[in-house]
């Protein structure tokens, strides 16, 4: 099965150019000229990965990562930014950025980040959802954040931890775990 990233740059020849890297490796692509787009389909297709630019006319590239809920997203959105101004970097990581990079990196560095990125995701996935198989009993009863926090609390983590780590409240995390 063939990988999909979507790309969401204003930049045209940006795109192209991410579009000729991606599809030479054997990725599909999908591009968006602007956040709006991206967000009609981001619910109803799953990519491996998504590339967005920081600097948008109409969205910034911050605003469509709050909106899409990117702490939540079933895929690693890596933030494209031409300056890596320091403020920027952290609100995207805050708003749940997977990682961040400079436009001026070459194709293959590019390349290099996202494969990265998709295999640490794939990975990191498989870890939540392990302590938790279909042999536990009642495991098919919680949702998808109970598990995280079952995850957490499994590795050892306190409430307090746990929450820090799911950026969620430790009241919150109580109540999943009373689940």
């Amino acid at each position: 099965m063939v990988s999909e990233i979507f790309v969401v740059d204003d930049d045209y020849d940006m795109r192209e150019a991410l579009t000729a890297v991606f599809d030479n490796a054997g990725y599909r692509v999908r591009e968006f000229a602007d956040g709006g787009a991206f967000l009609r389909i981001a619910r109803s297709e799953l990519p491996a990965c998504v590339l967005l630019d920081i600097c948008m006319p109409e969205s910034s590239g911050l605003e469509v990562l709050r909106e899409l809920d990117a702490k939540s997203y079933p895929a690693p959105v890596l933030i494209l930014s031409g300056q890596g101004d320091v403020f920027n970097v952290v609100r995207a990581i805050k708003y749940g950025a997977f990682d961040f990079i400079e436009k001026r990196f070459d194709g293959d560095a590019i390349l290099s980040r996202v494969t990265a990125a998709i295999d640490d995701w794939t990975r990191t996935q498989g870890r939540k959802h392990s302590s938790c198989s279909p042999s536990y009993r009642g495991c098919d009863r919680l949702t998808p954040r109970e598990r995280e926090v079952l995850s957490q609390i499994t590795a050892a983590a306190s409430n307090k931890e746990a929450a820090r780590n799911l950026g969620i409240s430790p009241r919150t995390v109580e109540i999943h775990r009373s689940h």
